[in-house]
C-alpha cells in the first residue's frame, strides 16, 4: 500500500511540476509577443491538441525502433530521477544508497538517448543537433558530478536522504555557494533549453526533433519538462534543504522548493542568450569546469 501512494505522489509530482513549466512558458511567451494571456491554466491543453492534430512524420528508411523508442526513454530516464528524490524521511520511491551515482547514470543516458534520437532519424539536421548535444553534454556532465559530489561529502553518503538530512543545520547552497548554479546549468542542458538549446535549436530547423510530428513530437516535448523537472527536484533536495522546513509537511516544502528552482530555470532560459557552440565549448572547458573542480577540493577542505 506505501508503494502505490509512493507511486501516486511520484506520478502527481511529475506531471504537476510539467504542467507548471509548461504554463510558465506560456506566460512568458504572452510577455514577449506583448499579448494577454488566453485561459493561461489550460495552455499546456491547447498546445497537446496543436501537436496531436498534427500529421505523424516519417522520413527516408530511418531506424523506425530507436525513433520512436527514443523520446518514451528520455521521459522514463526523468522519471527515474525523480524517483531518487525524498518526499519525506520515510518516503522516497527508489531509496539506494548510491542515489547520487545512480543520477550520474541518469545523466549518461540522457546523452545517448538525445543522440539517438537525432541518429536514428536519417536526418541531416537531426543528427548535427546530436552531434552538438553530445559536444556540450559531456563536460557539463562532469561539472554536475563534481558539484554532486561535493555536495554529498558533508553527509558522507551517497543517498539523497541522508543528503538532506545532512542540511537540518545549514543547508548546501550557503555551505556551498557555487554548488547550485552549476548545477542549475545541468538543467538546461539536459533539456536543451536558453543558452545551452543546441540540440533543437532553430539554427538546424529544430535539430533532433527537426523531422518529429504528432504524438511522438508530443512525447518529446513532455520528457523535456520532466526532465527540467527532475534536475529541479534533484537540485531542491541537494542543495536547498529538500522536504525539510518548519510548519509545513515534508512534501509541501519539496514542492514549493522545486517549483521556485522551476521559475528560476524557466527565466534563465528566457533570459539568457546563447552563444555559438564553439565558444560554450571553450567557457565549459576553460572556466566552468575548472571552477567546479575547485568547488570540489574546497568542500573537501570544510569537510576535513
Amino acid at each position: 500500500m506505501t508503494q502505490i501512494v509512493l507511486s501516486a505522489a511520484w506520478l502527481a509530482f511529475l506531471f504537476g511540476m510539467a504542467w507548471y513549466v509548461a504554463l510558465l512558458d506560456g506566460l512568458w511567451a504572452a510577455a514577449r509577443e506583448r499579448r494577454s494571456p488566453r485561459a493561461p491554466l489550460a495552455n499546456p491543453i491547447y498546445r497537446c491538441a496543436a501537436v496531436l492534430r498534427q500529421q505523424p512524420n516519417r522520413t527516408e528508411a530511418p531506424d523506425l525502433l530507436n525513433w520512436r523508442l527514443a523520446p518514451a526513454l528520455y521521459a522514463g530516464l526523468a522519471g527515474t530521477g525523480v524517483a531518487l528524490v525524498p518526499f519525506s524521511s520515510v518516503s522516497v520511491l527508489a531509496d539506494l544508497e548510491v542515489g547520487i551515482v545512480w543520477w550520474g547514470a541518469v545523466e549518461a543516458l540522457t546523452v545517448v538517448v538525445v543522440f539517438l534520437h537525432g541518429w536514428s532519424a536519417n536526418s541531416q539536421f537531426g543528427l548535427i543537433g546530436a552531434y552538438r548535444y553530445v559536444a556540450i553534454g559531456l563536460p557539463v556532465m562532469l561539472i554536475s558530478m563534481f558539484v554532486l559530489i561535493a555536495a554529498a561529502l558533508p553527509a558522507e553518503s551517497l543517498a539523497l536522504p541522508q543528503i538532506v538530512e545532512s542540511q537540518r543545520g545549514l543547508w548546501n547552497v550557503i555551505r556551498q555557494p557555487l554548488g547550485l548554479p552549476l548545477f542549475l546549468l545541468l538543467g538546461l542542458s539536459l533539456s536543451f533549453r536558453g543558452p545551452f538549446n543546441y540540440a533543437d535549436s532553430a539554427d538546424v530547423a529544430g535539430g533532433t526533433a527537426a523531422e518529429v510530428s504528432g504524438a511522438p513530437r508530443l512525447v518529446w516535448e513532455f520528457a523535456r519538462l520532466a526532465m527540467l523537472t527532475a534536475v529541479a527536484a534533484m537540485a531542491a533536495s541537494v542543495f536547498l534543504g529538500g522536504y525539510l522546513g518548519p510548519w509545513l509537511p515534508g512534501p509541501a516544502w519539496l514542492v514549493l522548493k522545486t517549483a521556485a528552482v522551476l521559475l528560476v530555470l524557466v527565466c534563465l532560459t528566457e533570459q539568457l542568450a546563447r552563444i555559438s557552440p564553439s565558444r560554450m565549448m571553450t567557457l565549459i572547458w576553460t572556466v566552468l569546469l575548472p571552477l567546479s573542480f575547485v568547488h570540489l577540493v574546497w568542500a573537501g577542505v570544510l569537510a576535513l
